[in-house]
């Protein structure tokens, strides 16, 4: 060994070197590569679902704002459904309201032709029943004066036969 101070022996360090270069070239290539793939694959990975999520989420948007957008139409549709339905009915109850009148108005009607006639029929019978009363009347003064007139007669005609 020559004059190398402190034992230093520069042939070891070169190799040691030459052996850590061989060591870093073989893990570089047998780890750093594969890892260094593998950590990009995970990332692409990560990446992939990080815009799949997105697109999930935009999805989810888009369908949370179509139903709502129908939600909307369905709440417009069946609020002019109840109109209509609405009109439907105010319209039918108009309608049998109508009728009901005019029942009303004939019953009415029917019974005010029915008074009327029951009302001349009792007219009828009541001057028929005063007619009777008024002729019967008559008679028995008829009857009572002729009746009372022989009787005068009579009685005239019992006083001259006494007085004869």
């Amino acid at each position: 060994m020559t004059g190398v101070p402190l034992n230093i022996d520069w042939q070891q360090i070169l190799l040691h070197l030459f052996n850590f270069t061989i060591l870093f070239g073989a893990l570089y290539i047998l780890l750093y590569k594969p890892v260094k793939n593998f950590m990009e694959g995970r990332e692409a990975h990560y990446a992939d679902m990080d815009s799949k999520a997105e697109q999930a989420l935009a999805d989810a948007e888009n369908s949370k704002a179509s139903y709502l957008k129908k939600e909307k139409e369905f709440d417009d549709e069946v609020r002019a459904e109840k109109n209509r339905m609405s009109k439907e009915i105010e319209a039918e109850r108009e309608r049998r309201l109508a009728a009901a009148r005019g029942e009303a108005e004939k019953i009415i009607s029917d019974a005010r032709t029915e008074a009327d006639r029951e009302k001349n029929e009792i007219i009828e019978s009541a001057q028929k029943e005063i007619t009777g009363m008024i002729t019967d009347a008559m008679e028995k003064l008829t009857l009572e004066q002729t009746a009372s007139d022989a009787f005068d007669q009579f009685l005239d005609a019992a006083e001259e036969a006494t007085n004869e």
